[in-house]
């Protein structure tokens, strides 16, 4: 069930978070910073920039406890994480970890619930979990824990969430989702994991034998021609949504879009061979998509 937002108040004494927990949510802040965060652009307002700043550094942290931890350490990790954002929400003992505490003003401020923080961090035990997705069907399922709730936290930071808003949030969403994984294959496998449908690889005629080669042979080509014609699809299905925003939201979800519609191209441009190397698009061709978006609504 999904709580309303009520952070904590700053009474009471901070525990201090496990010395694992703290390690990861400091690397995680580094990495972050260094990373070049699509939505908060310098034309946004101070205040979204922070407020997305916060969420991103959640984001990250559970990523990086669910990937870059010790095997070992990783469901716990995920669960001090879990417990600190019922501290946060529960209106009671302080967090403990920053990451968690930076979120408290975009959560008191944005009234963002708690369901889709708790959501993401589901996605990163699914992670220590299933590591192959049967169909495409699963993988969008497994989308709506690793990637949609950002979309929707997004909305309520700029005070746009709508039932209709969350669909096409959602779509776009998991368009991105999609796209990183595309261009992550190579990475992926070498991390244990392969994103890509088995009914697709077999529809293809691809093992994972071929994608651990250093170039992508034609069934490979073929197989990510498809994958990314149908990521293409859904962002296009999603992007409408800029169009019913104004202002600083619509500039932010517009750079979204155009980040997911640049990254799309550059795995085309580039023949569909994301083994050889992870294509990322230009700058000049993101600024070019999200102006296109902006002005267009789509």
């Amino acid at each position: 069930m999904t709580r309303e937002a009520t952070p904590a108040s700053s009474a009471g004494v901070c525990q201090p978070a496990s010395a694992s927990a703290a390690l990861i949510e400091a690397a995680a802040a580094q990495q972050a910073a260094a990373e070049n965060f699509p939505v908060a652009l310098r034309l946004l307002p101070r205040r979204h920039r922070q407020h997305l700043a916060a969420v991103y550094g959640f984001a990250r942290t559970a990523d990086d406890m669910g990937d870059e931890a010790a095997a070992t350490e990783r469901l716990g990790l995920l669960s001090e994480l879990e417990a600190d954002l019922g501290r946060l929400y529960g209106g009671g003992e302080p967090p403990r970890l920053a990451v968690v505490r930076a979120l408290a003003p975009a959560v008191a401020e944005c009234a963002i619930p708690e369901q889709p923080f708790r959501d993401l961090i589901e996605a990163n035990r699914q992670d220590q979990a299933i590591a192959r997705y049967e169909s495409f069907d699963a993988l969008l399922s497994y989308c709506t824990l690793s990637a949609n709730p950002v979309g929707r936290i997004v909305l309520h930071v700029f005070g746009v969430a709508t039932p209709q808003r969350e669909i096409l949030s959602d779509r776009v969403c998991t368009a991105l989702q999609l796209a990183e994984h595309w261009q992550d294959v190579a990475e992926d496998l070498r991390a244990g994991r392969v994103y890509l449908p088995q009914e697709d690889l077999a529809r293809f005629g691809c093992t994972e034998r071929d994608l651990a080669a250093p170039r992508a042979a034609p069934q490979v080509r073929a197989l990510m021609s498809f994958e990314e014609k149908r990521a293409r699809a859904l962002l296009d299905k999603g992007a409408p949504l800029v169009g019913t925003l104004r202002g600083a939201a619509r500039a932010a979800v517009a750079g979204y879009v155009a980040g997911g519609r640049a990254a799309l191209a550059a795995i085309a441009a580039a023949d569909h061979d994301v083994l050889h190397a992870t294509h990322r698009p230009r700058r000049r061709r993101v600024a070019a998509e999200m102006l296109r978006a902006y002005a267009t609504g789509r």
